[in-house]
């Protein structure tokens, strides 16, 4: 028995360093990295041996190459439920406003978290409805105790939790926003935005199908600008060590401080779902916080779910030239020469094994690099299946709105570069069978 287990994780770690070569018309460059091979050449022949020694190393060498040094732990952090409402959605959900902040500092960030749960009893994970992937049978909602707790997703937004919300008691962000934010005046907020990206985030209909939702803005932890006077970077003298992208992902773990703590939540299911240059930070966090469940970047691209080492869309060069300020400056020295990184997306992808990653994509928002997201899925898999996962339940791209709900997932809609409610649709659809 040792020596047929031997053999198996010989013949997937040969797998990992083969299968996945450039060919032509290829959507990557060069190969893509083997996780299963260590930075020396030793190929990683035990569960052990890639939770004590290659995740740390791909952790140690992704803040070092790409995205600098994630900032430390709060040494105190604290949590203020400043505003409470328990008719919203016309009843069915709860609404709260959470006040983070990690020092008594009048200076520091501080996070506004807007939590949202269901009124009604949570539902059994198999009992939810659940669209493409359920029976088609009629399934009935479970009558659970009130108290018990709710899976969630949480999601980082681009202009302040207002802009999801057509309400007027959400409260607008305070500091720095984006000249993209709807009648933003010298990047600070008014009104104007209020309820401006409602259907981005589809709340009441994640509310329906049984899950908490929460979000913050990610300028309450770093403001989306390379010349930005605060924010946590400037706070703790990091800005040149630190790209924005780990600050994000770092604000992510202090949601999930809170999140862990609050008795309508099941600490054991969060969900984290960003998109675009915010689904980069999501999938980051939910490589280096193992109590994240499950990730979705939405349509992350360069940096975050397409290959460095891609041929379509965004490069490394491009990238660091536009957004200097996501990473830090040892990634720009490989702006020519992607292929020198001695690792590619799929390495980030696989430190989240064996916990599922579902990659979302639009067949006209070539500028992600739809095909090569599929490919650094596929150079993940050895990985999951090492740490007795299932990795990516298919061969080829499948075709527009099929969901391939393995627990490396993916699926490509019709359309540009947005999120969607139907966006949710899927992402609901795969929560429901992998979040169980």
């Amino acid at each position: 028995m040792k020596v047929f287990k031997y053999t198996l994780l010989c013949w997937l770690v040969l797998l990992g360093s083969c299968c996945f070569a450039a060919e032509t018309n290829s959507p990557i460059s060069a190969p893509l990295p083997n996780p299963l091979t260590m930075r020396n050449g030793t190929p990683v022949t035990s569960k052990e041996q890639w939770f004590h020694d290659r995740r740390p190393e791909l952790k140690s060498m992704f803040q070092f190459f790409m995205y600098g040094s994630m900032p430390p732990n709060p040494g105190q952090t604290n949590f203020v439920v400043e505003r409470v409402y328990k008719n919203f959605f016309d009843g069915k959900a709860t609404k709260k406003e959470v006040t983070i902040s990690f020092s008594s500092d009048t200076n520091s960030p501080k996070i506004t978290l807007l939590v949202i749960t269901p009124n009604h009893p949570p539902k059994k994970a198999s009992q939810r409805l659940s669209g493409n992937i359920g029976t088609g049978s009629e399934q009935l909602i479970a009558r659970a105790p009130h108290d018990a707790r709710y899976p969630i997703f949480l999601g980082i937004n681009f202009n302040g939790n207002d802009t999801l919300l057509t309400d007027t008691t959400t409260a607008l962000p305070n500091g720095w926003v984006s000249k993209n934010r709807r009648g933003s005046v010298n990047h600070e907020a008014n009104e104007k935005g209020r309820g401006s990206q409602v259907d981005m985030w589809a709340i009441e209909q994640t509310i329906d199908r049984g899950y908490a939702f929460a979000s913050f803005y990610c300028g309450d932890v770093e403001p989306d600008d390379p010349n930005a006077t605060t924010g946590i970077r400037t706070w703790l003298n990091l800005k040149n060590e630190t790209g924005a992208l780990a600050a994000w992902a770092w604000g992510v773990s202090r949601a999930v401080d809170y999140l862990v703590t609050d008795r309508n939540i099941d600490p054991k299911r969060i969900a984290v779902v960003g998109h675009s240059r915010l689904g980069k930070a999501a999938l980051l966090a939910g490589a280096f916080d193992d109590r994240i469940a499950l990730t979705i970047p939405l349509q992350a691209g360069c940096g975050g779910s397409a290959p460095s080492r891609g041929t379509i869309g965004e490069s490394v060069k491009a990238i660091t030239k536009e957004f200097p300020h996501w990473f830090n400056d040892e990634f720009k020295k490989y702006a020519d020469q992607p292929e020198a990184l001695p690792f590619d997306q799929n390495c980030l992808v696989a430190m989240c094994a064996p916990r599922p990653v579902l990659f979302a994509a639009a067949a006209e928002d070539t500028w992600a690099n739809p095909a090569g997201q599929f490919e650094v899925l596929r150079a993940a898999s050895p990985v999951f299946f090492f740490t007795g996962g299932e990795g990516l339940a298919a061969k080829q791209m499948p075709e527009t709105n099929h969901l391939i709900s393995s627990q490396l997932g993916y699926y490509i809609r019709p359309g540009k570069h947005s999120m969607t409610k139907d966006d949710w649709k899927f992402f609901l659809d795969y929560a429901d069978k992998q979040m169980r």
